[in-house]
């Protein structure tokens, strides 16, 4: 599909794998194509996986352009919030594949989705913003209130904590950790279950659940970027 999301669709399930040869980061470029990717998928297959590279997710939004201009700033950091809000109401059963690290913005894409798969290892997952000296959007301090245990929200947002797979799946970002020769059993298993699944209904209970949570986002993504 492009030179950094490989699209392909099998069996009613679309799989679109985050691969720009680094560190997978969310610039205006990725979250374009992933995107792209989700409109495309939303017309040819009935349940969408998500997966990053071997060893890695995503490392979150370009620290590179983070520390540039302003107006580039604005420009990715308005597209990963689009992005971010596509995946989280998307019509279809969306399914993410951690294949490793998944940091910041990575970590938040993971909390957009239906359900979590994360291979076992030597990773780290979470949300480091206040470690490196940025502050979590509205957008991103709402989507892991949504999907992050409440008792561990502080650490993991304020805290900066970051956890290893088995740990991630307890505080919320996974919703399970399998080893790495069981991961594509493990995400065909629940593709293939979410197809059963009647989808109007599907997409009528995933809008009632998140529809107040999308309406607040959407009202701060402007006044903050505005503010920056």
């Amino acid at each position: 599909m492009s030179e950094y999301v490989d699209y392909k669709v099998k069996d009613g399930i679309a799989t679109l794998t985050m691969n720009d040869g680094k560190a997978n980061a969310f610039g205006v470029d990725m979250t374009s194509a992933l995107s792209e990717g989700l409109d495309r998928a939303a017309a040819e297959a009935e349940v969408v996986v998500i997966k990053g590279k071997p060893g890695l997710f995503c490392a979150g939004f370009d620290l590179k352009v983070i520390n540039g201009p302003a107006e580039g700033v604005r420009a990715m950091v308005e597209a990963g919030a689009e992005l971010l809000m596509k995946a989280y109401m998307h019509p279809q059963p969306l399914v993410m594949g951690c294949t490793g690290h998944a940091v910041a913005a990575g970590a938040l894409l993971l909390c957009t989705a239906d359900y979590r798969i994360g291979i076992s290892g030597d990773f780290k997952i979470g949300l480091n913003e206040t470690s490196i000296g940025l502050g979590l959007p509205t957008f991103g301090i709402e989507l892991a209130r949504d999907r992050l245990d409440n008792r561990q929200l502080n650490n993991a947002t304020m805290g900066a904590r970051l956890y290893p797979p088995a740990t991630a799946a307890e505080v919320g970002y996974l919703d399970e950790a399998v080893p790495p020769g069981a991961f594509e059993d493990a995400i065909a298993a629940k593709a293939e279950y979410l197809k059963t699944l009647d989808r109007a209904a599907y997409t009528q209970v995933k809008q009632r659940l998140r529809n107040a949570r999308e309406a607040l986002i959407r009202s701060r993504i402007q006044p903050e970027l505005d503010a920056r």
